[in-house]
């Protein structure tokens, strides 16, 4: 499964959000920043750090902890 973490640049939350990955098992993900992206800002902006499973598209915004994370990427 493909997992996109998008998240700025100096953001503590954003950090928090890779730390509650790795407490999940979760180490393969990718990392997209938005800053100077438009388009993702307009649409993350105000939302990160947002975790989205590629093969569904669902999305799973912050506060999210290890437990969540599990149960994120176990639902169909």
């Amino acid at each position: 499964m493909n997992l996109t973490l998008f998240q700025r640049d100096d953001c503590p939350l954003c950090d928090d959000a890779y730390e509650q990955l790795l407490a999940a098992g979760v180490a393969d993900f990718d990392p997209v920043w938005i800053d100077g992206d438009a388009a993702l800002e307009a649409v993350y902006g105000a939302r990160v750090p947002v975790l989205r499973r590629e093969d569904t598209g669902a999305e799973l915004g912050w506060p999210f902890d290890a437990g969540r994370v599990q149960a994120f990427i176990s639902s169909g």
